[in-house]
């Protein structure tokens, strides 16, 4: 009987345990100021990783995924203390996740552009050139309405004009489309704001639009090597990318915030 009676007191010891081991770590992350030491998901080669990186000399572990959606998903299993993310991305994954939430406290502000060959000057130019009329026309805001906001959002999508002049060509669009509302997949197709807008530069050049899904901090190096024309990627201006290749104007600004278990 005493053995049964320590079997059964084992058994339940291993459950407590179990149970015990099996909840998340509670948020410990309320503000920027909680960084120093925690360990922050990323998406790898993004300005989180970026920024996040500065954390290192405080203390901080920096673990880098090759997807938003992995960062998060290791955030939901304790994993990482927090993840930081552009505001967009971020507002779509907390929409479909209930147990976690966003800082209201803003990590950093910056603005997306385009990254272009440092061999192709031309191209550049061109795209400044279009991006300046889209914006005139209205044609990026209606862009970003289509996909953020409210009151307008789904309801007006970028409709290429009939009778486009595509005969310059192809111009092939590097992306990593896993970064809700920018680029995302929808019924297999790659759909977001940078794809519209993308869409609207060829439609004012005259190139057809293709469009290839790769790892993030593969853009850079596909834009360099020739294998794309251009990276559209949600992609901010740093130094270090400069090194590498030309920016456009800025088409956008966003805001990197901090994911956090609830």
């Amino acid at each position: 009987m005493k053995k049964f009676l320590s079997a059964v007191a084992a058994i339940t010891l291993m459950l407590s345990l179990a149970a015990c081991g099996s909840k998340t770590t509670p948020n410990s992350v309320f503000s920027v100021d909680d960084l120093p030491g925690k360990v922050i998901g990323v998406q790898l080669g993004t300005t989180g990783d970026i920024y996040a990186s500065d954390y290192e000399e405080e203390g901080s572990v920096i673990e880098r995924y090759n997807k938003g959606a992995d960062a998060v998903q290791a955030l939901k299993q304790g994993k990482v203390d927090c993840v930081i993310i552009d505001e967009q991305p971020a507002k779509a994954f907390v929409e479909k996740n209930s147990d976690l939430m966003i800082l209201d406290e803003d990590f950093a502000l910056e603005e997306y552009a385009i990254c272009l060959s440092k061999d192709n000057k031309q191209l550049t130019d061109s795209i400044n050139k279009a991006l300046t009329e889209l914006k005139s026309e209205g044609v990026i805001d209606q862009i970003i309405r289509n996909y953020i906001g409210d009151d307008t959002k789904g309801t007006c999508p970028y409709v290429s004009p009939d009778g486009v002049d595509r005969s310059n060509g192809t111009l092939t669009m590097a992306t990593n489309a896993a970064f809700e509302p920018y680029e995302f997949y929808s019924n297999q197709e790659i759909v977001g704001i940078d794809a519209e807008m993308a869409q609207a530069l060829c439609d004012k050049l005259g190139y057809e639009l293709k469009i290839e899904d790769m790892e993030f901090d593969a853009i850079i190096n596909a834009v360099t090597s020739g294998k794309a024309d251009m990276g559209v990627a949600g992609m901010t201006i740093t130094e270090d990318r400069l090194l590498s290749v030309d920016f456009s104007e800025p088409y956008t600004t966003a805001t990197q915030v901090i994911i956090v278990r609830k």
